[in-house]
């Protein structure tokens, strides 16, 4: 064979594997993994809750903004997990007079979904439509073309909810109200604080069983829980039933409530003050627990003025810097409160596993789900760039609790985090 024709097929050769390697880039590109993060970014979550009537299961939506228009499209999609490229079906309902309303705190939305659609385990996803309210035009059929369909590259994570149908879900016939009469779409409430029950059918009896708050912060991600002794029982303190008809104010506690003797009970968590802002000298020094030794609390604690004590004690970590220090406690109690609005259920969101990882690593920057799994990935900080796992363990108070999966090699990122806020350098490089 000659030299001329040795030199075209390794030339061949060569493009051959150049061609299957930018297809195969491609390919990754085209389907990445599906990040949920945008829902533990500030102001970004979409609340829900689920009531089941007859034949139908209602969802209850509040998404953030109020930039939506009468007559929009929601497209309502079911997956067999949160990995899957495709949903095993998909419709658009719009969005009609009664089940939509537009307020400064956000935009409600609710639609009937059939059980038939909807069976135990399934995952539901309903997104905004991508396109103007004028330019969407629902379809008489199930499927949708596909001119009404968001674009084949969306993930179908931008400003969508993804719901797991569990028995509670699909068993449950109320929903919790607030004073206005309106969805309350979140498991805690401040003491005092006026809410109702929304039933469907008969009016049914509201009971509720209090236990005592828990004040049992998370271990740091290294320690090892077999390690330290953790309560394993609640004590009951009191019952007491009400009218589903009539207003209910409860004083501070963990609850199981139910209406009707038939349903399941579920958690509400009771807080005191302002809850899930931070008021009190106690509440803004309790936190520091992750960041502190138990002396330096102990000495704000027993401060004349525990608030001045507080102000002095982040004005020393930014060495005298006022405006530091101004943005170090904005910083710090901001990723308290949102931590308390996200992962409230047993205990204040801050005291959780993924609330103590949000208090002092800040918000996931990726965010991968799998049935029963979530993974957190922290990677623009070389020091503290890592993949967190948080496993389901789901209990009554807490149908949506997770559990870190602690390992001793976290110790050197931990201690780098926390040196990072004892330095007042996390604010300072935008972290």
């Amino acid at each position: 064979m000659s030299s001329c024709s040795l030199f075209m097929r390794a030339v061949f050769s060569c493009l051959l594997v150049t061609l299957f390697s930018l297809s195969s880039l491609s390919g990754l590109r085209a389907a990445p993994r599906r990040d949920f993060a945008e829902q533990y970014r500030p102001g970004r979550q979409v609340l829900a809750d689920t009531r089941r009537e007859d034949d139908s299961l209602r969802v209850y939506l509040r998404f953030p903004g109020n930039n939506f228009r009468p007559g929009q499209v929601m497209y309502v999609a079911a997956w067999a997990s949160y990995t899957a490229k495709q949903p095993k079906w998909q419709y658009p309902v719009r969005m009609r007079s009664g089940h939509f309303r537009q307020e400064p705190s956000g935009t409600w939305v609710d639609i009937a979904l059939p059980l038939s659609r909807v069976p135990l385990g399934q995952i539901i996803s309903v997104q905004p439509s991508l396109v103007p309210a004028s330019a969407a035009t629902a379809p008489s059929k199930a499927q949708p073309s596909n001119a009404q369909l968001p674009p084949p590259n969306s993930d179908y994570t931008d400003g969508a909810l993804w719901l797991t149908i569990t028995p509670a879900r699909l068993n449950s016939s109320y929903i919790l109200t607030d004073s206005l009469g309106l969805p309350l779409l979140r498991r805690y409430l401040r003491t005092g604080e006026s809410f109702g029950v929304s039933s469907y059918g008969a009016e049914q009896i509201l009971q509720t069983r209090r236990y005592a708050l828990s004040s049992q912060p998370a271990l740091p991600p290294m320690t090892n829980p077999a390690a330290v002794a953790q309560p394993r029982t609640l004590s009951l303190a009191d019952s007491a039933s009400f009218s589903t008809g009539q207003a209910v104010r409860l004083s501070s506690g963990l609850y199981l409530i139910r209406a009707g003797s038939n349903s399941a009970w579920s958690g509400l968590l009771v807080e005191e003050n302002s809850f899930p802002e931070l008021t009190s000298a106690d509440e803004l020094i309790a936190p520091l627990t992750f960041s502190t030794t138990s002396a330096e609390r102990k000495k704000l604690f027993d401060a004349p003025d525990p608030k001045k004590a507080v102000d002095k004690f982040w004005l020393d970590l930014a060495g005298g810097n006022q405006a530091l220090a101004k943005q170090l406690i904005r910083t710090y109690y901001g990723r308290v409160m949102e931590a308390n609005r996200l992962f409230s259920a047993h205990k204040a969101g801050w005291l959780t596993d993924r609330g103590l990882m949000y208090l002092v690593l800040g918000p996931p920057e990726s965010v991968y789900r799998e049935v029963g799994q979530e993974q957190w990935v922290y990677r623009s900080d070389p020091e503290r760039a890592a993949t967190y796992t948080f496993r389901a363990k789901p209990s009554t108070f807490a149908p949506e609790h997770y559990e870190l999966v602690r390992r001793p090699e976290y110790e050197r990122l931990w201690y780098a985090a926390v040196e990072q806020w004892r330095k007042g350098t996390t604010v300072r490089a935008g972290r």
